[in-house]
């Protein structure tokens, strides 16, 4: 049976996307290299946020499909179906990567 988690709030679900071995011109890098590689794709996302005034929803800042850059530490980490993802909140992710 295959599990949907769907975020509360500003909560964020990310899978981690792992770094490239090969650089484009064929060269393999070390692992160092590529220890660092702080980019996601979101998966899911809650409503948004309430305001504690008026009660309206202020909507999360990304979408489903979106490449993140994700903080070095933080995050709660989940396993589901075997894969690893991360839940963060809406204000914890540093930006939106677009290509």
């Amino acid at each position: 049976m295959s599990k949907r988690l769907i975020p509360l709030l500003d909560r964020v679900l990310v899978e981690k996307l792992t770094a490239p071995n090969k650089s484009v011109g064929g060269i393999l890098l070390p692992e160092s290299a590529t220890s660092k590689y702080n980019e996601g794709k979101v998966i899911a996302t809650g409503q948004g946020r309430r305001t504690l005034t008026s009660g309206e929803v202020i909507p999360v800042a990304v979408k489903e499909g979106d490449k993140v850059l994700l903080p070095d530490y933080g995050g709660t980490q989940l396993k589901l179906d075997g894969k690893e993802y991360f839940l963060f909140r809406d204000e914890e992710l540093l930006g939106v990567l677009s290509s």
